[in-house]
C-alpha cells in the first residue's frame, strides 16, 4: 500500500453529520447532561409583596403561606421560604460558610452549598460540610391576612442568639 493510499476517516466522512468531531460531541454531551440535570431538580421561585413597616419604615415582605412541604427561593430579595412539617421558616440565601447562594435538593429535602458542600436539614439545622453553623433565619411572622411577613434586615444567627433562631418560625 503506498503513502497515497492510506485511508483518511475524515475525508471518507466528508459531509457526513453522523460522525461529529471529539470536541462537538462532548459539547453536546454536556449540554444534554445539564439538560437532565436541570429537568431533575424543580427549584420553585416566589416573589414578594413588599411592604413599609410601621416601624421606621423599613421594608418587610409579604409571602402567602406556602401550599405544601419544600423551599420557594425569592432570588431578587435573597430570602428562602421554608414550610416542612407544619412549620414555616426564613432563610438568608447565602451559605453561613462564606455567602455562596445555597441551593434546594428536592429529592434529600435538603440544602446545599454548591462550592464546599455544605448540607442543611429544611429547618436550617447543619448537617455536614464546612459551615460551622447553622442557615441564617429571617425574622418572620404571620399577619391578620394569614401572609406570611419577612424581615430580611433582621438576621438571627444560631451562634449569636440561639433563642431568637428558635423563635424565628411560623407554626401553622
Amino acid at each position: 500500500m503506498k503513502s497515497s493510499d492510506t485511508i483518511n476517516p475524515r475525508r471518507d466522512c466528508d459531509g457526513c453529520p453522523l460522525v461529529p468531531e471529539r470536541r462537538e460531541f462532548l459539547r453536546n454531551a454536556a449540554a444534554l447532561a445539564l439538560g437532565v440535570i436541570s429537568l431533575s431538580l424543580p427549584i420553585r421561585s416566589v416573589s414578594a409583596k413588599v411592604l413599609s413597616s410601621a416601624v421606621g419604615g423599613r421594608k418587610v415582605l409579604s409571602y402567602p403561606v406556602p401550599p405544601v412541604d419544600g423551599a420557594n427561593i425569592d432570588r431578587d430579595n435573597e430570602v428562602i421560604l421554608v414550610r416542612y412539617k407544619d412549620e414555616v421558616f426564613a432563610f438568608n440565601l447565602g451559605c453561613p460558610h462564606q455567602n455562596v447562594s445555597l441551593r434546594w435538593n428536592e429529592t434529600d429535602m435538603r440544602f446545599q452549598c454548591p462550592k464546599h458542600h455544605s448540607q442543611y436539614q429544611p429547618d436550617g439545622e447543619f448537617i455536614t460540610g464546612r459551615a460551622t453553623r447553622n442557615m441564617d433565619r429571617l425574622a418572620i411572622r404571620r399577619d391578620a391576612a394569614n401572609n406570611i411577613v419577612v424581615d430580611p434586615d433582621t438576621l438571627y444567627k444560631s451562634d449569636e442568639d440561639l433563642a431568637q433562631w428558635n423563635n424565628a418560625v411560623v407554626k401553622l
